[in-house]
């Protein structure tokens, strides 16, 4: 204790400990010290508050003001009280009796009037009840908000496409091409994949019976009707519709869609509208793409592997198939592009705070798209079946 421990910010507030002096009031027999403090200790000018560090062993401390350099308002002496508090729950022994009168009236006034804000109860979990609430609330919600998107994209989309020199062509070719064209090659190469795979499921089957030929009905029915389509609309939500979450959530943060409302613009007719008509029109044809791909890829694996000729294969395509089952399929893909495009438009809109929020919208409208892809899906296949399709 024979070196003055001193800590210093840099705020203009400080505070410093001091070996007693010889000779001082304090009892001889306690380890003790002088705490010193000075500087702005104002709301103003207190940046950062001094930590009060003195060494293990004091266990009491004489109060002392450095005079004309102390400047103390409510704030700062709130903060003071604090600092002092702390030390009083370590056990130091604070003397007080060296602050000037003034000073010491308002550390006073200030600890009878500070409020202490009471302690947070612990939160109860709610239970396996109140998860369900929660999902089911959540879900609700969700739901509420995609039908009004929907919702608003009829009543401002319908007048748009009755006048469709309003409609902003430049974008909508824009939408195709990244949305559509340049998503041709992964879409053309998991259909052809997916197409082998199941020609080597079926097949593994049916040439236990002897009926390899069977294998170009399997893959033909259920490409067309289908996984065509509903491959295509997958890749597209996790690709497209997850761009646009990422695009609008990015113009929301950075609140170029409130520059647009501020030049009475519609958000929704120039950056909506275009991205739901060019995903309209991009995944029919990506459908189909879908479809000869896995036709491809099953008539490769029943060439190669089941010995099915490919002229057979090719002949026999027609016979299995025709228009109206290609058209069952190629039907659900404008809905599924309706959905997609609105879930990955719907999230970037709703993007609040900071970019975290953004990739957590890209991963929502993902997760949305696909569920609601499926659900669609599976509600045409209960229609088809009593429509007798």
């Amino acid at each position: 204790m024979s070196e003055p421990a001193v800590h210093m910010t840099d705020s203009a507030a400080w505070a410093r400990w001091e070996p007693a002096p010889a000779g001082g009031d304090l009892n001889s027999q306690v380890p003790q010290g002088v705490l010193r403090i000075g500087g702005a200790w104002t709301v103003r000018e207190l940046r950062e508050a001094p930590r009060l560090d003195i060494p293990e062993q004091v266990r009491k401390l004489l109060l002392q003001a450095e005079p004309g350099d102390l400047r103390l308002d409510t704030a700062g002496a709130r903060v003071l009280l604090e600092r002092l508090q702390d030390l009083q729950r370590a056990g130091v022994e604070l003397d007080a009796s060296g602050l000037p009168d003034a000073l010491a009236r308002l550390l006073r006034l200030v600890q009878e009037r500070a409020l202490e804000l009471p302690a947070q109860p612990p939160r109860a979990h709610a239970g396996l009840l109140g998860d369900v609430g929660r999902a089911v609330f959540t879900a609700w919600r969700e739901g509420r908000d995609f039908v009004t998107t929907l919702g608003e994209l009829a009543w401002l989309g319908t007048p748009v496409l009755l006048h469709p020199t309003r409609l902003r062509w430049r974008e909508v070719v824009a939408e195709l091409e990244s949305g559509g064209l340049r998503a041709m090659g992964i879409i053309g190469l998991l259909s052809f994949l997916i197409g082998m795979v199941m020609a080597y499921q079926g097949g593994a089957t049916l040439a236990t019976y002897g009926a390899n030929v069977l294998i170009v009905n399997l893959v033909a029915i259920i490409t067309l009707r289908e996984m065509g389509p509903l491959l295509a609309a997958i890749l597209v939500a996790g690709r497209t519709g997850s761009s646009y979450a990422a695009q609008l959530g990015t113009m929301r943060i950075t609140e170029e869609i409130d520059a647009l409302r501020s030049l009475a613009l519609s958000p929704f007719e120039m950056l909506v509208l275009p991205k739901v008509l060019a995903l309209v029109v991009a995944l029919p044809l990506l459908s189909l793409l879908a479809d000869a791909m896995g036709l491809l890829g099953g008539g490769m694996v029943a060439s190669l592997g089941y010995g099915v000729p490919w002229r057979e294969y090719l002949s026999r395509i027609p016979q299995v198939v025709d228009v109206r089952t290609l058209m069952v399929g190629l039907v659900k893909a404008p809905v599924f592009a309706v959905i997609i495009a609105l879930v990955g438009c719907m999230q970037g809109l709703r993007v609040r705070g900071s970019a975290a929020a953004v990739g957590r919208a890209a991963t929502t409208s993902v997760v949305q798209s696909i569920f609601l892809v499926i659900v669609i899906d599976a509600a045409f296949s209960v229609l088809y079946k009593m429509l007798g399709l």
